[in-house]
């Protein structure tokens, strides 16, 4: 049955009217200052708390192949198929973290309770580590810890409980923590909403620099002292950060939410709804002077229009107590418009799960020499990662940003899909560079000799992979910081940390997916007395193969992303393309 027009003109406002943003209030309730601080006194804080988390995060990430490979025994593509579990788990948990903070205590609280959980699972990982080195003789490259000493499954249990307390932790904490240091920007001020796209930048400046100084003090420090050491920093790491956030208390910003349904429940209304309705007939279009009559401030869009189905009370009666609400419609339609954005980035997760896995292993068997008695740590190679998201974030923020914006006049310079899809195509060139580097390395091998000898120095200089890590970094400058503000942006306000965390997610599932990719390949291209791709011997295997082929899957999600971007309505301004 059409929607009834006889409500009120106020009953239509507050229909139509009631996703404007939330305002900001401090503490204490009251009315943010924006004259005394803005947004970035507490923005600065939040940034620094954050940086320290990624401290701890990649002074475990980094080198995690090389403890799996090394103390722990196990074989190169076993190594490999559990940080990318590891990681895929721990890019995935901010799912659950930002419903628990968006739906029952707030980012906050959240962010409080994740943190214990993570200092708590740092200080049971460094405990694993001062536990005797595990005997793996009795179970080298096999992935039946049964068949292992009790003494090593103790500490392989320990080592895995403690690992996945940590993805717990980071879990909640990484999704509120930025999503709250957003919220101190005031979306309604017009200064404001500037600040806060360049926060995105500055944000992941400040991650990045962080993780500079973790390549190279914590992962020397566990590749040349001692492991227990090289994980109990990142603890200590930590636990200032989780002091240092509750002191900042009195200077936060809080949103203030103005509907208290829960977000979930009322977007996953609109979908119960229009399907009850399946059968009923849509009003005619509205016209510009009614609309203007009824107080309308902005059509539906025809996009998913099964869903305005939801607009028509389900018992066909003219009240409005059952239907939804045209704002509840736009939310449910934001969050599908997602759906083929997020799908489309999934290949990007594949390629970011390389740095820590393959790349490193690769630095591993070439010269690392520096001075007499010290060689660079393989995974310290991925300083050069941040060291070029460094670099390239106060560029782009201060240089391109400006130019750009004098030619398109958007405040941003370029769209966030631009600038995703900017990130995606740098990444196929990576993948290409990365194969030929590797193609090189495999020679170089043969015309030394040195195939049948892995623990040989491969001689050549470890700097032929700097190329490919720092394009990794230039992309990641573009792709990553994008897809944080786009999924920040671009969901409804209460479900700020449910967005951030589905951008999370997308390099959780891609770890996932790297690791199938693994698994699947190993057992097509190993067996039989044959050297799979991944071989324990690198140089025998085929790392060059595995690059070629996710370069190939990189250049056809790119098409596909920008089939999907191209069409892509903004919620906020409307852009129907970004090209």
């Amino acid at each position: 049955m059409p929607i009834s027009n006889q409500n009120s003109d106020a009953e239509t406002t507050l229909l139509i009217g009631d996703a404007i943003e939330d305002g900001c209030v401090d503490y204490k309730g009251r009315p943010a200052n924006r004259a005394n601080s803005g947004g970035w006194r507490s923005a600065y804080f939040i940034i620094g708390v954050e940086m320290a988390e990624r401290f701890a995060y990649y002074g475990i990430a980094s080198n995690l192949i090389t403890y799996l490979t090394g103390p722990l025994g196990q074989s190169t593509a076993t190594a490999a198929e559990n940080v990318n579990i590891w990681s895929g788990t721990a890019s995935l948990l901010p799912l659950l973290g930002a419903f628990v903070a968006d739906s029952f205590i707030g980012r906050y609280r959240t962010i409080v309770v994740a943190s214990v959980i993570y200092v708590l699972g740092l200080g049971l990982l460094s405990l694993s580590a001062m536990l005797s080195p595990a005997s793996t003789s009795d179970c080298q490259n096999t992935n039946k810890i049964t068949s292992c000493s009790a003494d090593y499954q103790f500490q392989v249990i320990l080592f895995f409980i403690s690992l996945y307390l940590v993805a717990i932790g980071q879990g909640g904490h990484k999704p509120c923590v930025q999503a709250f240091g957003a919220d101190q920007f005031d979306g309604n001020d017009p200064e404001e909403s500037k600040l806060k796209s360049s926060f995105f930048n500055w944000w992941y400046f400040g991650l990045c620099l962080a993780t500079f100084f973790t390549y190279f003090i914590v992962t020397y420090i566990q590749d040349n002292l001692n492991w227990a050491l090289g994980f109990g920093i990142p603890c200590i790491s930590m636990a200032i950060a989780l002091i240092v956030f509750l002191l900042g208390t009195k200077t936060y910003r809080f949103s203030i939410k103005r509907d208290k349904k829960n977000p979930f429940l009322r977007i996953g209304k609109v979908f119960v709804v229009a399907i009850r309705n399946r059968e009923a007939t849509l009003p005619p279009a509205i016209s510009p002077e009614e609309r203007a009559s009824r107080t309308l401030t902005h059509h539906i869009p025809e996009q998913f229009k099964f869903l305005n189905k939801a607009l028509v009370a389900p018992d066909g009666s003219k009240e409005y107590a059952n239907a939804c609400r045209v704002s509840e419609v736009e939310e449910a339609k934001a969050i599908l418009r997602l759906v083929p954005i997020w799908i489309t980035s999934l290949v990007y997760g594949i390629f970011f799960a390389q740095s820590s896995t393959f790349f490193t292993k690769q630095g591993a068997t070439l010269d690392r020499f520096i001075t007499p008695g010290f060689d660079i740590p393989a995974a310290s190679l991925q300083s050069f990662i941040s060291l070029a998201v460094v670099l390239t974030v106060p560029i782009y923020d201060r240089v391109f940003v400006p130019i750009a914006r004098a030619f398109t006049g958007k405040p941003s310079g370029i769209t966030m899909l631009q600038r995703i899809g900017t990130g995606m195509f740098l990444s196929i060139i990576d993948m290409v560079i990365a194969a030929l580097v590797e193609i090189k390395r495999l020679k170089t091998t043969e015309e030394y000799g040195l195939v049948d000898q892995p623990d040989v120095t491969i001689p050549m200089s470890v700097w032929w992979l700097v190329p490919q890590y720092i394009l990794f970094g230039v992309s990641e400058a573009f792709t990553m910081v994008g897809l944080q503000e786009f999924f920040y942006d671009q969901v409804p306000i209460e479900l700020r940390s449910m967005g951030l965390s589905l951008y999370l997610s997308i390099f959780g599932v891609g770890s996932f997916l790297s690791s199938f990719l693994i698994s699947t390949i190993e057992k097509a291209t190993g067996g039989n007395g044959r050297d799979s791709w991944f071989a324990n011997n690198l140089n025998k295997g085929h790392l060059d193969y595995f690059y070629w082929l996710l370069g190939g899957l990189s250049a056809l999600g790119l098409l596909f992303y920008l089939h999907f971007a191209k069409s892509y309505i903004y919620n906020r301004h409307r852009q129907s393309t970004i090209i």
